[in-house]
Parts: C-alpha cells; structure tokens; sequence
C-alpha cells in the first residue's frame, strides 16, 4: 500500500478499538483527481472504502486515511461551481444569524471556505468575516474578490494565530468539512481556543440516515471520513465540555444534517429536536448491522441491473456517455465497475472540462458534446439531479437519445 495512506484501528470519535466493517465499496483512486492529458499516463493507484461502524458510540467512519495534503493541495471544486449551493447559504447566513442571536460586527469564522461563498453572505450583514480554506488557489481568488482567507488546515496553532490577531469568533461554520477531518479531537479543541465563550459553532454534514433512505452511497468517498449522526456527535462534543442544543434536517447533499453547538450551560435554550432525532435513529435500526446488509443488498441490485443493461449496449454497438464528472460519479463509476463502457464524459463545469477522469482517464467534454456526437445513452452519474438534468437536455431525448438513472431505481428515460 502506498505511503500516502494510514490506517487507523481506533475510532476518531471516542477511541474504541471495537470497529466493524458494516459496507464495503470498491477501491477507487481519489475521487476528484480529474488530470489534463498531459498527465494521463500516471498511475493513479486505487485505495480502499471500508465503512466501519464503532460499536461504542456508533460513529460510522473509514478507517484508511489519505494524507490531506494529496486530497485537497491541488482541490479543484468551487462553491459557486453550483447555483443550488449558492442560494442554499444565502438561506444559512440569515437563519444562523436569527437563531444564534449574531449581532453585526461580529466575528464570523468560515472553516473549509472555499471560494468564500457563504461569508460573503455574511459580510453582506455586517459581519467582519474569515476564512480558513488550505486550497492555496481557491483561497487566493477568494481574498482577491474580498473574502480575506488564510490558506492553511485548521490546527491549534492556526486557532491561537487568529485569536491573537483577531480576537474570539462568535460564530464558527464549518460545512461540508467536520466530516473530512481525521483527528476529531485535536480539531475541536481548536474550535474550544477560538470560539468566544457565548460563540456557537454550526457545521452542516451529510447525515447517514439519509444516506441510507435516500440511496446516496456514492457520498462514501476518501475525503468523507465520516458519515455522522446524532447519536455520536452528542457523545463527542459531551465528552469535550459541548452541548449539541439543536439539529436541523436539510436537503442538501442527498440529505444532510445542521448541527449547533455551543458550550456546556451557554446562553441559547436547547430544544427538543435532537431528543427526537436520537429517536427516530433508534427506530430506523441506523446502529444495527443488518440494517446495512439490507442496504448493500439494495445497491448491488442496482449495480447489476446497471451494468448489464451497459454489456448489452456494448453488444449491440451502442454509443454511452456519462452526465457528471464528478467525486461521486467517481465513486459510482468504480463499484458499479462500469468505466469501460462510458465512452466519454460530460459536464457543465468549465473547471473539470478538458480533463480526464481519475485512473480510468475518460475524457471530459461540454454538455453540449452529447448534441454535437449524439450517443444513444446518456447515464446519469449525476443523478441526484436528473430531473433538472433531463429537463433542461428535452432536446437530447426528443431527437432520439435516452438517459439512464442508475438510481434510485434503475430506469431509462
């Protein structure tokens, strides 16, 4: 196994060593390590994703960690890359604010930046803001639209920079990230440094519940350490002086979770929404090993039902390109085990188009190639969005072209 990888026998929430593997995916090069072509004869080797469980605290997690400096040193995805995402923290930013109590002029401290999208909304009421984004050029262009990032990982030692230079935060976000972290317990201790007394801390992740009733396995990815839940997020931040006072359900990411967090007795109420979410986990098995056989079970009926519908379009000569070049479609690509017979990909990110896909090395292309070449089939990688997809491509399937949902059902369109 390359040195770039650790593996890890101990959980990162509580430290038991009582781990089992509850699903296994197929081994995949990065995810998002599209290449330009001048880089497609590298190997690009293949590491595993195992989803273990703890038996302890019920924290689901791999357990195989790359060294982030490789998954995220060269990290190409943008937040604006996606409308919906966009207004989705313009939503965020309002609500955080009222229910947080977030006065203007505070100090709002954006953890896994990016391009700075979500404090800008921010800024935009009155809130000095900041952003830790370790992608150099991501938080390059963010500083120079106005979003002052400091491009290193969040550690200690950065929370004690900022706190001298800056003073506390009062309120922390951290979205799309808390999941990706390793060393749980190091980074919440430099939440603890920076955060004011009163701060709260938001992070928003996709939630494992969702992750199984709305079949969005391709969301277990390398960067995607962990796939939390209520259960062992209470436990976690309990254990280091926290209280989780509140939980929100929201749709992104095939269905995610908001989770609030301030200190033991600090000033906002807690309500009766995580309570209920322990709940609902309990009654829906989500700490139970058969629950993910069932699980596995449901995904590979979809993988064969996919695959073979592609063997047999091979067969018959047919033309095959795949919407979405993408981690997920990554993911999807390699335990579907259906690269070979995706012709070439398309997508509407400038940023990924031109490139190649990681390991497999399929060409990138424009949406607008499926007119210019008119494949027979259309798979939806992407197919959490496949309605918008297919809408706004009428064109394609009225000249005669059909698109493939692998899921949550496998159907043609």
């Amino acid at each position: 196994m390359s040195q770039i990888i650790n593996h890890r026998d101990t959980c990162r929430g509580c430290g038991s060593k009582i781990l089992e593997v509850i699903f296994s995916l197929k081994p995949s090069p990065i995810g998002d390590a599209y290449v330009p072509s001048d880089k497609i004869l590298l190997e690009q080797p293949c590491y595993p994703i195992d989803l273990y469980m703890c038996n302890e605290c019920g924290l689901a997690q791999l357990s195989d960690v790359i060294d982030p400096q490789i998954l995220y040193g060269e990290y190409i995805y943008t937040t604006t890359s996606s409308v919906l995402l966009s207004d989705h923290f313009l939503e965020y930013s309002k609500m955080v604010i009222e229910k947080c109590k977030i006065i203007k002029g505070s100090l709002v401290i954006d953890i896994g930046s990016n391009d700075g999208t979500l404090l800008k909304f921010f800024k935009q009421q009155g809130m000095t803001v900041i952003g830790v984004e370790p992608a150099v050029q991501i938080a390059a262009q963010a500083t120079a639209d106005g979003i002052h990032s400091i491009d290193e990982f969040f550690t200690l030692n950065l929370a004690k920079k900022i706190k001298k230079k800056y003073g506390n935060a009062n309120l922390i976000t951290a979205n799309n990230v808390f999941a990706n972290i390793d060393d749980l317990i190091s980074w919440i201790s430099a939440i603890e440094e920076l955060l004011a007394i009163d701060g709260v801390f938001v992070f928003e992740s996709y939630y494992l519940l969702d992750l199984l009733n709305n079949m969005v396995f391709d969301f277990i990815y390398h960067e995607h350490l962990s796939s939390f839940s209520v259960k062992p997020i209470e436990a976690l931040f309990k254990r280091l002086g926290f209280e989780l006072f509140s939980v929100e359900r929201i749709s992104t990411k095939g269905g995610s979770l908001r989770y609030f967090i301030q200190r033991v007795n600090g000033p906002l109420k807690p309500d009766k929404s995580v309570t209920e979410m322990l709940l609902l986990e309990e009654e829906m098995g989500l700490y139970k090993k058969e629950t993910y056989t069932s699980y596995s079970s449901k995904i590979n009926k979809l993988k064969h039902a996919t695959k073979d519908f592609l063997v047999n379009a091979k067969k018959e000569g047919k033309s095959i390109a795949g919407f979405g070049a993408s981690v997920t479609g990554t993911t999807l690509i390699y335990h579907f085990e259906i690269g070979e017979y995706i012709d070439y990909l398309v997508d509407d990110n400038p940023a990924k188009q031109g490139l190649f896909s990681p390991g497999l090395h399929i060409p990138v292309y424009p949406t607008s190639e499926i007119y210019n070449r008119r494949p027979d089939y259309v798979i939806l990688l992407a197919w959490r969005f496949a309605d918008s997809i297919i809408k706004k491509n009428r064109s394609y399937s009225n000249d005669g072209g059909h698109f493939l949902v692998p899921i949550p059902e496998f159907k043609i369109c």
